[in-house]
């Protein structure tokens, strides 16, 4: 079904990247709330299952029960002393299966510094950093390149940057994305 609601709507799913029973997917650019969706239905669409972060704002009755069903870990939108990071890294270690998908810009606006908590929950967790991209110019959600992060924070996010320095125009909103 989610493949078919992504092909009558134009989008193909180009995700190549092996199956992982634990891995981060790092997604940029992410300038529209379609994102997510986009990102959603492709996966769904191969079988897969994604894990993903928002904001505790949204785990409200009775969407939270929807947002959890598909994968929805809640962030403390305020400073509690509690280390999400941490706490992912728990959680990759306590599930069998965890597919994280993260958005290293952290938001939809544009923003030069990019987060790197998915860079050290992966190194921590021991799990490969899968590469997507959901390329509007082309209608084209494509997850194909899987690095192993060294640990090296800055070099590793070099990488990163790198790798999606030519996306601008592949974003819904070019002018919102900066590496």
């Amino acid at each position: 079904m989610w493949g078919k609601i992504l092909k009558w709507s134009g989008w193909k799913v180009s995700i190549t990247a092996p199956q992982r029973d634990k891995c981060v997917i790092c997604v940029a650019p992410h300038t529209s709330n379609w994102d997510f969706i986009l990102g959603l239905f492709a996966y769904y669409s191969l079988g897969r299952k994604a894990n993903f972060l928002m904001k505790e704002f949204w785990f409200f009755f009775p969407l939270k029960y929807l947002l959890k069903s598909l994968g929805g870990i809640p962030v403390p939108a305020k400073k509690t002393g509690r280390s999400v990071t941490r706490e992912v890294i728990e959680l990759f270690r306590q599930k069998a299966y965890v597919n994280l998908a993260v958005t290293p810009e952290g938001t939809r606006s544009r923003r030069k510094q990019w987060r790197t908590g998915f860079l050290h929950i992966a190194y921590e967790a021991k799990v490969p950093v899968q590469l997507g991209i959901i390329d509007y110019s082309n209608k084209d959600i494509i997850i194909k390149d899987e690095f192993i992060p060294s640990g090296n924070v800055e070099r590793d996010m070099e990488f990163v940057k790198t790798y999606y320095s030519h996306c601008e125009k592949a974003a819904k909103y070019p002018q919102k994305f900066t590496i």
